[in-house]
This record gives C-alpha cells, sequence and structure tokens, in this order.
C-alpha cells in the first residue's frame, strides 16, 4: 500500500504539472490540448492499475501453486509424518512462484518457531485471501488436535475446487472477451465512417473543404474529436473486458493498451 501510494503522489505532480503547462502554453491548441488532457489521465491510472493487476497476477500464480503443494502435503502427512516434517519433506519440490515461501517456512520450522506462528506468516506473506482462509483452518486443527489427514483432504479438495471454478469461469467468460473487443471495433468502423464519409458531406466548400462558420478548416478538429474518442473508448473498453473476463478492472490494461494502439493504427492509416 505504502508503494502505491508514493507512486499516487508521485505521479499525480507530473500529471498536474503536466496539464497545467497545457493550459498555459498549449490552450490554443485546440487538437494538441485536448489530446494531451486525455493523455495525462492515462497516464495517472496506468501506473496504479498496473501495480495492482501484478499484485492481482502474482497472487492468482501461488493461489495455482497451493493446490499441488496441499496434495503432496495430504500425501505426506498420510505416510505418517508431522506436519513440519511434511513440509520440510515437500520444500524441495517445485512450485513455481509459491516454493520461496515453502522454503522460506521449512527454515523457520528449523529455526525452531512454532508451526503456528510459522505457518501464519507464511500465509500473510502470499497476501492471499484463499490461502490464508486455509492456513487459518489448517492452524486451528494443529492447535486442538483432530484428524489432521481428513482436515488436509478437505482442505485440499478445496484448494482444487475453487481452482477448477476459476478454469471454468475463465473458459466462460473468454466468450465476453471476444464480444467486447468486436464491439470496439465495430465502433471503430463506424467512427472511421463518420470520418471517411459522413463529415465531409455535412458542410464543403466549391473546394471540398469543410469549413467553420467563421470559413474555418475544420477537417483536423473533426480528426482530433475521433482521435480521442477512440482512445477514450479503448481504455475503458479494456478495463471492462478485464473486469470481465478476470474480475479485476486493473487485469483490463493490457486489454485496454492493445485496443488504444490498435485503434489509433487504423484509424491513423484510414486517414491517409
Amino acid at each position: 500500500m505504502e508503494k502505491i501510494k508514493t507512486i499516487t503522489i508521485v505521479n499525480g505532480i507530473i500529471v498536474a504539472l503536466i496539464i497545467l503547462f497545457d493550459f498555459l502554453f498549449l490552450r490554443e491548441v485546440s487538437n494538441l490540448f485536448s489530446l494531451i488532457i486525455i493523455l495525462a489521465i492515462i497516464m495517472f491510472i496506468v501506473p496504479i492499475a498496473l501495480i495492482k493487476y501484478y499484485g492481482t497476477w502474482k497472487t492468482k500464480t501461488l493461489e495455482d501453486s497451493f493446490s499441488p503443494f496441499m496434495i503432496d502435503l495430504v500425501e505426506t502427512v498420510r505416510s505418517g509424518m508431522s506436519l513440519p516434517q511434511a513440509i520440510n519433506s515437500v520444500s524441495d519440490n517445485d512450485y513455481g512462484a509459491l516454493s520461496f515461501y515453502i522454503k522460506r517456512l521449512n527454515a523457520q520450522l528449523e529455526w525452531g518457531i512454532p508451526f503456528e506462528n510459522a505457518f501464519l506468516a507464511f500465509s500473510k506473506g502470499t497476501k492471499s485471501k484463499l490461502i490464508m482462509r486455509i492456513a487459518s483452518t489448517i492452524i486451528e486443527s494443529h492447535r486442538f488436535g483432530g484428524n489432521l489427514t481428513d482436515i488436509f483432504e478437505s482442505m485440499s479438495t478445496t484448494a482444487v475446487e475453487i481452482e477448477r471454478l476459476r478454469e471454468e469461469r475463465k473458459l466462460y467468460m473468454s466468450s465476453h472477451t471476444i464480444t467486447g473487443y468486436i464491439i470496439f471495433f465495430v465502433f471503430l468502423v463506424v467512427i472511421i465512417g463518420l470520418e471517411q464519409f459522413l463529415v465531409p458531406s455535412l458542410s464543403q466548400t466549391s473546394s471540398g473543404t469543410i469549413m467553420g462558420q467563421a470559413g474555418k478548416d475544420m477537417s483536423g478538429e473533426y480528426k482530433a474529436m475521433f482521435r480521442n474518442l477512440i482512445i477514450i473508448q479503448g481504455f475503458f473498453a479494456g478495463l471492462v473486458i478485464g473486469k470481465m473476463s478476470e474480475g479485476a478492472v486493473a487485469g483490463g490494461i493490457k486489454h485496454s493498451l492493445i485496443l488504444m494502439i490498435v485503434g489509433i493504427l487504423i484509424y491513423t492509416i484510414s486517414s491517409i
């Protein structure tokens, strides 16, 4: 949280300076003025969203590795080992990003730290609500006794089931992701159609130049407006796609970047 606060403050100051410069020196250049305002707002949002997306991605990666870890731990406990012995036995296995936390947990147990304290630190270190919930159940079971094998097997089944449901949800929501992209490209086609066919027919002089009320050439302003609309639509459409497909708005940043870049490229090429 402190990192996000620091980046928010620094980024906010930079964006404020850019907007101030825009108002002081570029206010009369309407095309550039509006573009810089939009880009400054996006510049403020993107770094924070990327940090949150990285945190979400890291947590998901740890949760994906937690299911195999629990399955191996169940089999080891079932063979008659205590929990510290079982963790020591599986600590050499490869669990991806979770391996670092498991090795640290094993080291703490070898140093003589009580299992409850070490396992609680392990779960908090992952910053995963799912892992923390399962860990709290394991800690309570270890503290008050009971059939650890049955409890571990139940927790392992829960972790596997959650992972299965997550994959099913991802598969189901992929169709909505495709729909989101299709809607954006339909919007892009409409914008290009307006710029190429409708706008020139609204107001033309004998020489074919689009003119305003005072005889001002308006073609550049129309293009700037359409370009800004594509940037705005691409940014927010990507956030919506991320929310639908990954359950987090921050997960839509990559979709936003793809839509904005592709949209601007297609629009620029079509305007040549």
